[in-house]
């Protein structure tokens, strides 16, 4: 590849809001060898906020995945048709597509981009218009890697794999938030992550009675994840700040970023306040920490294990060491319910306290030698 002449390159991630946020790294990396290149990216609609203000990017193309499917068969045709027009205007030399699936090599092949850089898929014909196909991992390892994988593929060696988030679009001075406080994000789009109602109500007054540290807890705005909200808040002996459905995903990302602690489940909030260098302790259930544990900007390794309690750099992964996980199924038997988040022992318990009190210390420690 000729690093002085101008690329244009098309990065394709129609996954969702965390998977859309691990690709930064290959972003980075490619704005390094190729100074410069024109780096577009395509994604599902509710993910740009990912990608918003980084500077690498020129231009993102939503592709309206709910719009699509609901709407009729021929008008589906006429809006696919439309937004791979739109890619096809821009002439890409290379397309890159980090997730196996068969959205990304149609339009690349429709847009006629000659070098296509992608994962194979269960489609065989289709899988023959991939020009460079990225091998699978034997083994598990983190989805920054994992992305990092097509540009391997190419011939590119990473130079850096942090995770970059870009979150002042939106201002959050107006909340009036404590100097020290937990961000705490109790859901998930997929709800079988989510630990017992309890437990997360129990940290919530432990943070705020014993640590005197407020607790800021947000969410979706969604019917399901506001409930989940109310159920836990109406656990709580202590009154946390209920931010519930009222930022967006960027104001999300400012508040992580002061935040002195994570605390939640693995969802994309998660990630996105392992990429502002924020400590976050993480509940897992079925997830493998090893591919989806939050992501040390700073260390830059992947996790050892793929169950069990463990911890990279700043950050720490609390879950279970049964043999059947890490299932990575949507609850126990695909029951919706997973087992591994509902039922904790005292001592667990204790064990998520005491290091919830390591982090707020480690972080009151940090501020007061600025």
């Amino acid at each position: 590849m000729d690093n002085k002449k101008q690329l244009k390159i098309l990065i394709m991630k129609f996954r969702h809001i965390g998977d859309v946020l691990l690709t930064t790294p290959i972003l980075t990396n490619l704005r390094h060898y190729f100074p410069d290149a024109i780096i577009d990216f395509a994604l599902n609609k509710g993910c740009e906020a990912m990608i918003e203000g980084n500077p690498n990017i020129r231009k993102i193309h939503i592709y309206d995945r709910q719009k699509v499917q609901n709407s009729s068969f021929l008008k589906k045709i006429i809006t696919e048709l439309r937004y791979a027009n739109t890619i096809k205007k821009e002439n890409y030399d290379i397309a890159i597509q980090t997730t196996e699936g068969d959205r990304g090599i149609i339009i690349a092949k429709y847009a006629k981009i000659k070098r296509i850089v992608g994962y194979e898929g269960k489609n065989k014909i289709l899988n023959r218009l991939i020009t460079d196909i990225v091998p699978m991992s034997k083994n598990p390892k983190h989805m920054v890697e994992t992305n990092l994988d097509s540009l391997r593929t190419i011939g590119i060696e990473p130079i850096c794999k942090k995770v970059m988030l870009y979150s002042n679009k939106d201002p959050i001075s107006h909340l009036q938030l404590p100097k020290t406080f937990a961000h705490m994000h109790l859901t998930s789009r997929w709800m079988f992550k989510c630990a017992k109602d309890e437990l997360m109500a129990e940290i919530i007054d432990f943070c705020q009675d014993e640590l005197k540290v407020k607790v800021v807890i947000t969410s979706d705005k969604n019917e399901i994840e506001l409930k989940k909200l109310d159920e836990v808040v109406n656990l709580c002996k202590t009154k946390p700040i209920n931010l519930g459905g009222q930022i967006n995903l960027k104001q999300v990302a400012a508040l992580s970023k002061i935040s002195a602690l994570y605390i939640g489940v693995d969802t994309a909030i998660m990630h996105m306040a392992a990429a502002n260098n924020t400590p976050c302790i993480a509940l897992f259930g079925p997830s493998n920490a090893q591919i989806w544990g939050p992501w040390d900007n700073d260390i830059c390794q992947n996790y050892l294990n793929h169950r069990g309690n463990q911890g990279i750099g700043k950050h720490f992964v609390f879950q279970k060491d049964w043999e059947c996980i890490s299932c990575q199924k949507a609850g126990c038997q695909d029951s919706r319910i997973s087992r591994c988040l509902i039922e904790f022992s005292k001592e667990e318990i204790l064990e998520i306290k005491d290091k919830i009190r390591e982090k707020i210390d480690e972080y009151t420690i940090h501020r007061n030698t600025l």
